[in-house]
């Protein structure tokens, strides 16, 4: 038996597996998925298991990646110990065109989550709210522990799938004067910042040349499918901090590898990085090793590294996504809505 949840149905207790019977497997809809798992748990849950990870409390996560014409899917796994242990495994797919050609959304897939001292499957979820807020949530937690202090201006480039959750993470955590966002398609930019001008208490501008707004902001965030990067080197400041979220393959790009060398360079998990996207770029072209890199995250907020050195300090936060925030994130979903009872949902055979 299953119990289908929607975002405005929540699910009963599940029953105790011990018994022999186990509990339905509960099925939550992207709309409940938002629902459950507001930004500031999720930051917090996601900071944790940055934590844990950084004092070799969780093994490591896997990951595996598949081509396809247009586009193509990863599977991420982990397990986490938390006030139970848990294993999610993470189906997405990545097709960057599909908006254009289908009205379909880039990134679509499913997330599994069971209880991984008996492989009891416990919960399947829609995985694209999981993927934006957990990556949204990565940002936040580094800009937390990365950024300066004072931001009077962040710079947001790219306003597809992930930039609404973007930008939420980053105000949980920083008191910002304005908000500029940038897309290569400018109607797109001048919408998302009516919108969230109307949304926000911040003001939001849609920026028009990429150089002078990222000359002008202290936090820049890319979440782009470019294949090329576009962040140069002499358009950064000294000071700023730049989160770098949307290279999580190969053949993608958003930070120059030049400017990868000259900056200090933290990771969420540095041996996946190294194989994919910006930092894999700056290897490959003989301008970095692995080594180069700082720090993961984690250890940032596990007092094992040093955070920002100093106010003129230009920090690149790398992060290509782990299973272990998907983990995080998702048990937090599974437990608010195990915890909700009282209303009405619907089982299916």
């Amino acid at each position: 038996m299953t119990n289908t949840l929607d975002g405005n149905a929540p699910p009963p207790t599940r029953g105790d597996a011990t018994s022999g019977t186990p509990s339905p497997v509960l099925l939550l809809q992207r709309s409940a998925v938002e629902r459950l798992l507001p930004p500031d748990q999720c930051i917090a849950a996601v900071e944790e298991a940055f934590r844990l990870h950084a004092t070799g409390k969780t093994g490591q996560p896997g990951v595996l990646g598949i081509h396809v014409d247009d586009g193509g899917f990863h599977i991420k796994a982990a397990a986490l110990a938390l006030e139970q242990s848990y294993f999610a495994a993470k189906l997405n797919a990545n097709f960057p065109h599909n908006g254009a050609r289908h009205g379909l959304p880039t990134i679509q897939g499913v997330l599994m989550l069971c209880d991984a001292t008996n492989g009891l499957p416990l919960a399947l979820m829609d995985s694209m709210s999981i993927t934006a807020l957990r990556t949204a949530a990565a940002t936040a937690i580094a800009a937390k522990y990365l950024a300066r202090a004072q931001c009077a201006t962040a710079l947001l480039c790219g306003c597809g799938s992930q930039a609404a959750a973007q930008l939420r993470g980053l105000i949980a955590v920083r008191a910002v004067g304005r908000i500029l966002v940038y897309d290569q398609d400018a109607d797109k930019a001048a919408a998302f910042a009516a919108q969230h001008t109307a949304l926000l208490s911040i003001p939001v501008q849609a920026a028009t040349d990429l150089a002078q707004a990222v000359a002008a902001s202290t936090i820049v965030i890319t979440c782009t499918t470019a294949r090329r990067h576009f962040i140069e080197k002499d358009m950064v400041l000294p000071g700023t901090f730049i989160a770098a979220v949307g290279a999580d393959n190969e053949d993608k790009q958003e930070i120059a590898p030049a400017l990868m060398t000259s900056a200090t360079v933290v990771t969420d998990l540095t041996v996946q990085c190294a194989a994919i996207g910006d930092l894999h770029h700056a290897i490959s072209a003989g301008l970095m090793k692995p080594e180069g890199v700082h720090a993961q995250i984690g250890e940032i907020i596990a007092g094992l590294k040093r955070g920002r050195r100093h106010e003129d300090e230009i920090i690149v936060f790398y992060s290509t996504g782990t299973a272990l925030q998907d983990v995080a994130a998702a048990a937090v979903v599974f437990r608010r809505a195990r915890g909700e009872a009282g209303s009405r949902f619907a089982f299916n055979e």
